[in-house]
This record gives structure tokens, C-alpha cells and sequence, in this order.
């Protein structure tokens, strides 16, 4: 596993008008809940491919957590915090996308779609890219969308745009 250096986010910028409320309205687990373990993708082996190649970009460190890769032990999942912020890569495409409501922001040229799962913390996927990459974050990150800045350079780089 590589490290990239830790960047200053460049920009955050709310897409959705509600996207924010959302965010802020959102209720999650306690911390320090025991994490159950987290659901491999089975992209295309394309898909695999650029998420791989993203699994080596990822940062060590976001917002001052640790990267503790969630079980079972796979390129197509990562976590820092202990499950604080996970990170799923070569998702299936939401149905949620098809949505012309559907909230979005934008963090450091990476497009995210968000959706509030009843019961848990956040959960953003990309959009436009050739494969999806799913980011949840637990009730402790709820109001904080800043952690996607960390992710959205090893993206940006790693997974193409959809053309």
C-alpha cells in the first residue's frame, strides 16, 4: 500500500440545494461500535483494475485517522478510523442515480451522489467515472462531508471519467 501525501482540500462545493441539511440532519452509530465486516464489490474485471490501481493511491491517514482495511482483506475496500470511514470500490451503480432529485456535491473535481441510509451515516459514490467508488461515513463524520477532498486526488487519477 502506497501513501500519497496529504492534500489541502481545493474546493468543496454543494451541488444539491439539500445536500447540506442532509449531511447535517444525519444520525449514525455511536463510536466505538463494533464494525460488522464490510461487503466485497465484484466489479468487471476493467473496473477491478482501476480499483486496484486506487487501492495503491489512497492515503494512510484521513483527518487525522488511521488506515485499518475492514475484513475480509481486499484491494476493493479500505477504512480508516476503524470503521469511522469506509471506502468500497467497483459498487454497482445506484438505482438512486437515476433519480433527477438525487443530491450531489463536488469535492476537488470528483462528483459524489449522496444518499442517507435510515439508520447509519452518509454514504457517497461517485458519478461519471468508469468504476463506482462508495465512501460511507459513520455518525461521527455525519456533518463533515471534508473527508471526500482525501479521496478525490486517488480518484481522479486512478478511476477515468465515463465518457
Amino acid at each position: 500500500m502506497t501513501s500519497s501525501a496529504r492534500r489541502s482540500p481545493r474546493s468543496i462545493s454543494v451541488l444539491g440545494p439539500s445536500a447540506a441539511a442532509l449531511v447535517l440532519a444525519a444520525a449514525g452509530c455511536s463510536p466505538g461500535a463494533a464494525q460488522p465486516p464490510v461487503p466485497v464489490p465484484t466489479p468487471s474485471p476493467e473496473a477491478a483494475a482501476y480499483c486496484e490501481a486506487l487501492d495503491r493511491e489512497l492515503p494512510g491517514t484521513v483527518l487525522d485517522r488511521e488506515r485499518t482495511d475492514p475484513s475480509p482483506d481486499s484491494a476493493l475496500t479500505a477504512g480508516w478510523g476503524d470503521g469511522a470511514i469506509v471506502l468500497r470500490c467497483g459498487v454497482p451503480r445506484p438505482a438512486k442515480m437515476d433519480d433527477p432529485q438525487a443530491e450531489a456535491v463536488e469535492a476537488d473535481g470528483v462528483n459524489w451522489m449522496l444518499e442517507q441510509p435510515e439508520g447509519s451515516g452518509p454514504r457517497f459514490t461517485t458519478t461519471y467515472r468508469k468504476a463506482y467508488v462508495e465512501v460511507t461515513f459513520s455518525g461521527e463524520y455525519a456533518r463533515d462531508i471534508t473527508p471526500l477532498s482525501a479521496f478525490a486526488g486517488p480518484v481522479a487519477r486512478t478511476v477515468p471519467d465515463r465518457l
